[in-house]
């Protein structure tokens, strides 16, 4: 005679075994955290274990040290723009345009007169950018800590 498992037999199974041990690594945690008080409570140095960054073996995991370094600013001659594009990235673009927008829908003022046909914050942060109005610079870091603040109205 051949007995035959479905499925739902085998996934029901399953449920039924995890809650135990489910339970029994909380209660494995739960002893630990009541020896690390216990000690505490006697005056002993507790040691604190080092976090795990990751759930992966430590073999497949590669870290890399911390590199240090101090910002230094790289001073300009004149407008002269030494790191990056002469112009403005799209990205430092949208990053200007979402703050200003963002300025403007909670009643900052405009710096420019509102031109027809703008009814909404984006398209009046873009305007304002695009002639220039804003009192903002750009900082550009390099990864060995160089970095130069760039006003707009330097770049094209």
């Amino acid at each position: 005679m051949v007995v035959k498992h479905s499925l739902k037999d085998k996934h029901a199974a399953s449920k039924k075994s995890s809650p135990a041990r489910a339970t029994k690594k909380e209660s494995t945690k739960q002893a630990g955290r009541d020896e690390k008080k216990k000690k505490a409570a006697s005056g002993q140095v507790v040691e604190e274990e080092p976090l795990k960054k990751s759930s992966r073996p430590e073999d497949e995991v590669v870290t890399y040290a911390e590199i240090e370094y101090e910002l230094r600013e790289l001073p300009a001659q004149g407008s002269e723009i030494l790191i990056g594009p002469q112009r403005l990235t799209r990205f430092e673009r949208a990053r200007i345009i979402g703050a200003r927008s963002l300025q403007l829908s909670l009643g900052a003022p405009s710096l420019i007169r509102i031109p027809q046909g703008v009814n909404d914050s984006i398209s009046l942060a873009s305007a304002e950018l695009d002639t220039k109005a804003l009192p903002i610079s750009i900082r550009r870091i390099l990864p060995n800590g160089y970095f130069q603040d760039i006003p707009i109205d330097w770049l094209k």
